[in-house]
């Protein structure tokens, strides 16, 4: 199956999904495009704006995953209101999930934090995420019980330990706390990815039977 995995960060969701796939990775940070390729070498990276790559090559793919920036969108943003220069959510969010609903013929998940606003679209709530699909996700999706966010050094330790990946690799300007707490959970990506394709290989055998 050829796959586009979008705002690809290091991989979080991608880790479990094997090397059986064709897989497009896109992220805009050059040094975490690096990282992502030392830890997929047989993926097919891209530094470029995944905004304008998905509209310009989603035809391409069977399936495609965007996991677009979620900071204007989440409740920390909302808490912090009267302490920081708020912004505008960034509505990209939606632009990709109205044009993949509308126009790509695979199947897709837009994945981003819990709002602090009630979504726009209609959505699928599960654990600390919202999904919007194309298809039914399992409500229990196997998420682990991720780290407490603080503002020690000790988070980025537990966040290691989590994920089992040191993160004190990179060497860009983000912030290696937000890296982490960005990274969507392995097991929920191999989950989504196996009913996606469950439910491929039913309209395949459904489609044969009809031909017969």
């Amino acid at each position: 199956m050829k796959i586009l995995n979008l705002y690809a960060c290091l991989g979080g969701n991608r880790y479990k999904w094997g090397d059986e796939h064709e897989i497009t990775a896109v992220e805009w940070d050059e040094e975490l495009a690096r990282m992502y390729q030392e830890r997929f070498p047989n993926d097919n990276v891209i530094v470029a704006d995944a905004h304008q790559y998905l509209l310009d090559h989603y035809k391409e793919f069977d399936f495609i995953w965007s996991s677009p920036p979620c900071p204007t969108h989440s409740t920390f943003q909302f808490s912090m209101k009267n302490k920081r220069k708020m912004q505008y959510p960034d509505m990209k969010l939606y632009e990709e999930i109205i044009f993949l609903d509308n126009f790509f013929n695979g199947k897709y998940v837009v994945e981003n934090v819990i709002s602090y606003y009630k979504p726009l679209i209609q959505h699928k709530k599960r654990g600390r995420h919202f999904y919007w699909t194309n298809f039914f996700i399992p409500h229990e999706l196997n998420e682990r019980k991720a780290p407490t966010m603080t503002r020690n050094k000790n988070e980025l330790l537990k966040w290691i330990d989590f994920y089992n990946y040191d993160f004190n690799k990179y060497r860009g300007q983000q912030d290696k706390r937000r890296l982490a707490r960005n990274m969507v959970d392995y097991n929920v990506g191999k989950t989504i990815l196996d009913t996606a394709m469950g439910i491929n290989k039913k309209m395949n055998i459904e489609q044969v039977s009809l031909l017969e």
